[in-house]
């Protein structure tokens, strides 16, 4: 099965969920996060940056220096942080046809269109979820969700 390169947002997800057990006023380093996350400090900062932007988390400099929540993670909806980092990227890997093609450029509007979609779905989907539902195990939205 394919797997999808852009691992932004479950890196965020991770690094909103260490900055929430760690929320006792101390920072995390980048360095730290990136350990746990498995990922390079510079990618972490990356991700980070957006969600600075919004006012979910702050970074301060210095020797105690790192990243602090600066939100409730109970009011994290990992739908935030999903459009935060996708944007109005498309979710479906959508590739550029020929544009001499008729063909070509019939299916990708089609794509085009089933792509927002998608993206819409994943949006609604995560709505359901917190970043404190994460930190705390397996939401029991997961289970509504899958009874539905």
């Amino acid at each position: 099965m394919a797997r999808s390169t852009n691992t932004q947002f479950a890196v965020a997800v991770h690094v909103l969920v260490i900055l929430t057990v760690a929320a006792d006023g101390h920072a995390v380093s980048s360095e730290e996060l990136s350990k746990s996350a498995n990922v390079n400090a510079v990618y972490v900062r990356r991700v980070l940056g957006p969600m600075r932007n919004a006012g979910l988390v702050r970074s301060r400099s210095g020797v105690n220096g790192g990243w602090e929540l600066a939100a409730d993670p109970a009011q994290i909806p990992l739908a935030q942080v999903w459009l935060l980092l996708q944007g109005d990227e498309p979710v479906l890997g959508l590739h550029g046809p020929d544009p001499s093609c008729v063909m070509g450029r019939s299916v990708q509007k089609s794509l085009v269109s089933i792509d927002r979609t998608v993206a819409h779905a994943v949006a609604t989907a995560l709505g359901h979820f917190t970043v404190q539902d994460i930190a705390q195990g397996v939401p029991e939205a997961a289970r509504l969700l899958e009874s539905a």
